[in-house]
């Protein structure tokens, strides 16, 4: 399929970067199904291709086992920056600016919806970490019950944006016109 691919590129007058190329070698559940554990150099003209067990395609990590840990990882660090970002810059702000920045900012968790194979316990880190961020950005103490503090700012829980951006993502796949190709 290199092959090809060279080729083609070639009759187009378009290369290929083999420095952003990378192979994966995706390990099976079972392991009785792995087949062999080295496998044969891949290159692109004269430039191998690198193996690799992770790498970041458009903002989502991908890893070997077919793990999202992985990547609400990175959304809980990304989550807790923004969040720090927002406090030393709007601190002193009206609740409702804060909310609408809250909103923008932390609540657009990117590619939540792509999310299938996870550890709860990973979950739970990015559920109290969203929880947490909303206390300290709005000034609630950590002993303040959570759903009063949703309530009161008529914010959605977790779940309920996790449920969101699930169900709008699986609704805009069912009515994409090139899911076929």
């Amino acid at each position: 399929m290199l092959d090809v691919l060279e080729a083609q590129s070639h009759d187009i007058n378009m290369s290929c970067n083999a420095q952003k190329t990378v192979c994966m070698v995706v390990r099976p559940k079972r392991r009785d199904r792995i087949v062999a554990s080295v496998f044969p150099l891949l290159s692109i003209e004269v430039s191998s291709i690198q193996f690799v067990s992770e790498f970041k395609y458009l903002g989502h990590m991908i890893n070997s086992c077919m793990s999202d840990d992985d990547d609400i990882n990175r959304e809980v660090r990304n989550l807790c920056t923004r969040t720090n970002v927002l406090i030393r810059r709007f601190g002193n702000c009206s609740v409702p600016v804060k909310l609408t920045l809250f909103k923008t900012y932390c609540m657009n968790l990117y590619d939540i919806g792509l999310w299938h194979t996870y550890m709860k316990g990973t979950m739970q880190k990015l559920r109290s970490c969203y929880n947490r961020c909303i206390k300290m950005f709005f000034g609630y103490r950590c002993s303040y019950i959570m759903t009063q503090t949703l309530l009161e700012l008529n914010l959605s829980s977790f779940d309920t944006l996790l449920f969101n951006s699930s169900t709008r993502f699986l609704h805009r796949w069912r009515n994409c016109n090139n899911r076929d190709l």
